[in-house]
């Protein structure tokens, strides 16, 4: 997410942090390479000018040049600025009056608008709500089947459009469902376009009149920078947005939209997509982005993450196994699979404070082949073999390579990996840390 900008930031800090005295120079230098950062990473004009000169006043009034630690102080100002024009407080989606409250999505075609209205029904269910679907794009069969596929994924009832040449009558049948078995929010997938265009401008206006309790939800895909603001502005002069959701922010390489879009709409970023999965959708944040671009880390939402995917009572009986020295290459087997489901480990060190600072020196793509090729070792074992890996004997091994396309280098490996970390637990438990540093030599 955003990972050119934060790496410039990272650069521009870490000469700053070199600096035995911080002057006047080299503030002035470091907000300079911060705006061209901004700049490059596709942010307004505006948004950028605001923030640096919010920046000086606040360094300056401050007198962080005197502090005895004026590094730490001037990131610390970076950090509050980054909030302020991210947004401020993460914003709840809320609702308020008569249900059924309509959310109308609206936002160009290739922007995510009907996975992310999938995604947010989905987000709403597990909040304890009770929502509803309608594709309202008559002109693209093909979205109303993809609507119709991914709420059947995910479990939300969604009205079969097929056959309507009126988007009016459409909603209308479509919200007269609703209300008949008692939805208390309806989503409604509009009409998407290459490029905005009069025709269909006058088909949302219409929609939106015909709505009582309705919020405007404007999908916006991250990846294209400024050109996401004009259409945004184009949509919010017809329609009056109430929040945006940001689309591809874990590709986004510039990510000027993320600053950009609140500055020029007002209204809040509510959610955004952070991968293809419908589970790859969360709550903005704007203190933890502010935190990921700085390299500080996002533990609060890795722990989040984890909360939603990782069984709680299979993680606890792990927990006792680590302790008693117990487990087994079943639950090696069983912890993998887990860590696959929170998404590839170049995803989940962006949460990590420092790990920008790593560069180039770690290579995820030789690392997640690493966690494959472990992975197909396993399933390769049988059950027995998984719980009992002293009975891998040298023709079992053999199989086991062929089975799962690798080397019986890459299994005896595996196995001497796991006996070591088995030898590791049983030197904690038996000396604590002082049985750790005599596994380790210390």
């Amino acid at each position: 997410m955003l990972d050119t900008l934060g790496s410039k930031f990272s650069n521009v800090f870490n000469k700053l942090r070199g600096y035995g005295k911080l002057t006047e120079a080299n503030l002035d230098q470091a907000l300079r390479e911060v705006r061209l950062a901004l700049l490059e990473a596709d942010v307004h004009v505006g948004v950028a000018k605001s923030f640096l000169e919010n920046v000086k006043q606040k360094v300056l009034g401050q007198k962080v040049l005197e502090n005895l630690n004026p590094y730490q102080q001037f990131l610390n100002i970076i950090h509050e600025e980054l909030i302020v024009v991210l947004g401020g407080v993460q914003e709840p989606l809320s609702f308020s009056g008569k249900s059924p409250h309509v959310l109308m999505m609206v936002g160009l075609q290739g922007s995510g608008k009907t996975t992310s209205a999938a995604k947010l029904a989905l987000f709403l269910k597990k909040k304890g709500r009770n929502p509803y679907l309608i594709p309202a794009d008559i002109n693209r069969p093909a979205a109303i089947d993809q609507l119709i596929v991914l709420a059947e994924k995910v479990g939300i009832p969604c009205f079969q459009a097929k056959g309507y040449g009126d988007v009016l009558s459409l909603v209308k049948e479509g919200l007269a469902q609703a209300q008949k078995n008692h939805h208390d929010i309806v989503l409604v997938d509009t009409a998407g376009r290459l490029q905005i265009d009069t025709a269909l401008m006058g088909e949302l206006k219409k929609l939106h009149e015909s709505f009582e309790n309705k919020k405007v939800l404007f999908v916006a895909d991250a990846m294209t920078g400024q050109e996401a603001v004009k259409v945004a502005k184009s949509f919010d002069d017809l329609l009056k947005i109430d929040g945006v959701i940001l689309t591809k922010l874990d590709g986004d390489a510039r990510g000027g939209a993320v600053f950009s879009i609140r500055y020029v709409l007002g209204c809040p970023v509510y959610f955004a997509g952070i991968g293809e999965k419908v589970e790859d959708f969360e709550p903005f944040y704007p203190d933890r982005l502010a935190s990921k671009l700085l390299d500080r880390g996002d533990l609060l939402s890795l722990v989040e993450k984890a909360k939603g995917i990782i069984d709680e009572n299979q993680a606890l009986e792990f927990q006792k196994k680590l302790k008693i020295n117990d487990f087994t290459l079943e639950d090696f087997k069983s912890q993998l699979g887990q860590m696959k489901k929170l998404g590839s480990l170049q995803s989940l060190v962006g949460y990590l404070p420092g790990m920008k600072r790593l560069g180039g020196k770690v290579d995820f793509n030789q690392a997640e082949h690493q966690l494959k090729v472990k992975e197909a070792i396993l399933n390769s074992m049988t059950a027995k073999e998984r719980l009992r890996p002293e009975i891998l004997n040298g023709s079992r091994r053999l199989r086991i390579a062929k089975g799962s396309g690798t080397h019986v280098s890459d299994v005896n490996r595996l196995l001497q990996e796991f006996t070591q970390m088995k030898k590791m637990m049983k030197m904690v438990k038996k000396g604590g840390l002082g049985g750790l540093k005599n596994l380790m030599g210390l």
